[in-house]
């Protein structure tokens, strides 16, 4: 079996755009006729150069291969280039193509991609949601701790039994800073007011983007303890994880890292240094679903857990329900919300969202298919990223 073809999907994320403004989606044929999909999470240029990667790296490493041979292939991208180095936006590529030769391996031979990985482990996958606005509702939720405690309860109505939040201020390009006093306050308070809204039928995951200096991520962490969350996300920027590890010895608040990591390189100093015991694995830009399940692999020696991240579209989803559900130490996944929306409307089949938790699915492969019809309706002809930082310094 060959792979032949490249197909891309640039696709539009309509309001209110949760996961992104727009989805990058692709598509591996074989000479057999089996098509693998895979999605790339690559936020650091426009969406048609990003385009034009996938294309030359298409070009000069997969096409002609074997899809069953992931691992070769995934060191000559890797290398190609002569750097043999984390590269976020070339591992990114590497990693929507790597899940599509996934997607064809189980394809061919009839089974879940789970199942070649060592197994389902997890019969069903706790999830959690991030506080999305509601319809109409702008992003109050942001900066209101009532209104942020009222969707809260509402979600634990719903069935989750964990919820995120990120009420620390914007995240910018001159981060870290020390967060100011009012900003402590503020996030104190929606903490207490959400742990008052739910109890312990909850937990609550504090969000940050990187933005605060060691320091100031200590004196955030020691006023949220009081209120038992889950985890403190990304406490100060991704570069110098032996910053972070100073963090996680000053607070009992698990740490949690890596949506904006890559490879097991930079996953292993996380965990020698016991920077983070909760690892948050992007799977369309770590280097795909055999990298993610070898850092998964890592944490389970150092007793760390796995939680993958999510702000991407319904492939890069699947490829996360894939790994956590052959992974002992899985903890939770990352919904958008209850996979509704147009997340559901761009796959021919939605993901199966229940009480609270995703339902592995037994379908081989990914256990999902794109609607090219879905997608050809929603093209994105903008020229934004994928996410923006805010690109002037921020005193609160």
């Amino acid at each position: 079996m060959k792979i032949t073809e490249l197909r891309t999907f640039v696709v539009g994320n309509p309001p209110p755009h949760f996961g992104g403004r727009y989805f990058l989606f692709l598509k591996l044929v074989t000479d057999t006729g089996i098509e693998g999909v895979g999605e790339v999470y690559a936020a650091t240029f426009g969406p048609q150069t990003i385009v034009a990667m996938i294309e030359d790296v298409f070009e000069r490493h997969v096409q002609g291969a074997d899809p069953f041979r992931i691992e070769t292939l995934w060191r000559r991208v890797y290398g190609g280039g002569y750097t043999l180095r984390p590269d976020v936006s070339l591992v990114g590529v590497l990693s929507g193509l790597e899940m599509a030769c996934w997607d064809i391996v189980g394809k061919a031979v009839g089974r879940p991609v789970y199942d070649l990985l060592g197994g389902k482990v997890h019969e069903r996958l706790r999830s959690y949601t991030y506080l999305y606005p509601a319809e109409g509702e702008g992003t109050e939720v942001y900066a209101d701790p009532d209104l942020a405690a009222e969707r809260a309860a509402a979600c634990v109505a719903q069935g989750f039994t964990a919820v995120k939040f990120d009420p620390a201020g914007p995240y910018t390009v001159f981060d870290p800073r020390q967060p100011s006093l009012a900003a402590i306050e503020r996030s104190a308070a929606f903490v207490r007011r959400l742990r008052e809204a739910v109890g312990t039928k909850a937990d609550l995951l504090f969000g940050t983007h990187g933005q605060f200096t060691t320091s100031g991520a200590i004196r955030l962490a020691q006023a949220l303890e009081p209120y038992d969350p889950l985890w403190f996300e990304e406490p100060t920027p991704p570069e110098v994880p032996e910053e972070m590890a100073r963090v996680a010895r000053q607070t009992s608040i698990p740490i949690a890292t890596g949506e904006r990591l890559t490879t097991k390189y930079e996953f292993a100093r996380v965990l020698q240094l016991q920077a983070a015991s909760i690892l948050q694995m992007a799977l369309g830009r770590v280097g795909g679903l055999l990298e993610a399940k070898k850092i998964a692999g890592m944490a389970e020696a150092h007793y760390a857990q796995i939680a993958p991240h999510l702000y991407c579209g319904p492939i890069e989803g699947a490829a996360n329900i894939q790994l956590a559900a052959c992974s002992p130490n899985f903890l939770i996944l990352e919904s958008i919300q209850t996979w509704g929306g147009f997340h559901a409307e761009i796959l021919k089949q939605p993901i199966r969202w229940e009480d609270g938790y995703v339902i592995p699915p037994t379908a081989p492969g990914l256990g999902v298919e794109l609607d090219e019809a879905v997608a050809a309706a929603h093209p994105y002809e903008g020229a934004d990223l994928h996410l923006d930082m805010v690109g002037d310094p921020v005193q609160d």
